[in-house]
This record gives structure tokens, sequence and C-alpha cells, in this order.
């Protein structure tokens, strides 16, 4: 599993980013029910799969830890486009992979573009061309 960071489940806000059934997910909407006579607070949140797009509905007590996952932006040339992939290198590591080539930018990717891409737990994702 990637890098990950704790955080208390009682300080999650709609937007953020938590792990779910190992899933990198966003938080799209949150309610704290109030402590009860014996209880503690109960944090029910929907969380949505950054890259699966899944709802997924967890219910947890205000006080747990919860991990976030640490998201890590770099950049990559293009060194071949071939069909929906386009073959890539890191500009720091020099480590080369494939990639899917999202819809919207489909038509700018081409050899020696660089691109942002981000890394989320083990997932790599292209994000956007980045402009000079």
């Amino acid at each position: 599993m990637g890098e990950t960071k704790q955080v208390s489940v009682g300080s999650l806000k709609k937007g953020s980013n938590v792990v779910v059934e190992g899933i990198a997910s966003i938080v799209t909407d949150l309610s704290v029910s109030r402590p009860g006579k014996h209880g503690h607070a109960k944090v029910n949140f929907m969380a949505v799969g950054m890259l699966d797009g899944r709802k997924r509905n967890v219910v947890m007590p205000g006080h747990d830890m919860i991990d976030t996952p640490v998201i890590g932006k770099r950049n990559a040339q293009v060194l071949s486009v071939n069909g929906e992939l386009a073959n890539l290198m890191d500009e720091e590591t020099f480590e080369t992979f494939d990639l899917k080539i999202p819809d919207e930018i489909k038509d700018e990717v081409v050899a020696g573009v660089t691109i942002v891409y981000w890394t989320i737990l083990d997932d790599k994702v292209m994000k956007s061309i980045k402009k000079e």
C-alpha cells in the first residue's frame, strides 16, 4: 500500500481524502451524531472512490483514526502514444510506465509533451498537460 497518514475521523470535512476499504476516496457527505449517555459521537460519511467512482458509506466513532492518502504530484515526459495508453518517463527517477490517457486531454497528449500525474496509494493517474 502507498503512503498514508492518520487523521482523526472527527476532523474530517467535505472534500477530505480518506482510505476506505483500501481505496483512496473523497468525502462527499458527512454528518456527526451527538454523543449519547454512554457512547461517543459517531461520524457517518459517504465517500466516493477517486479512481473507481464507487460510493462507500462509513460510520465510525469520532475519536477513531483513519488513513488519508498522500497524493504525490509528479511530472513525466510522453515517450509514445499507443491508442488509449501513453508510455511515460518520470522526469526525476527516469522510470518508464504506461498510463491511460483521460478523454479530456486525449488530443493534447503527443510524444515529447510533459504531463502531470498523481501517485495515489499504489496507482498512477494522468491529470493534465504541464504548461511551460
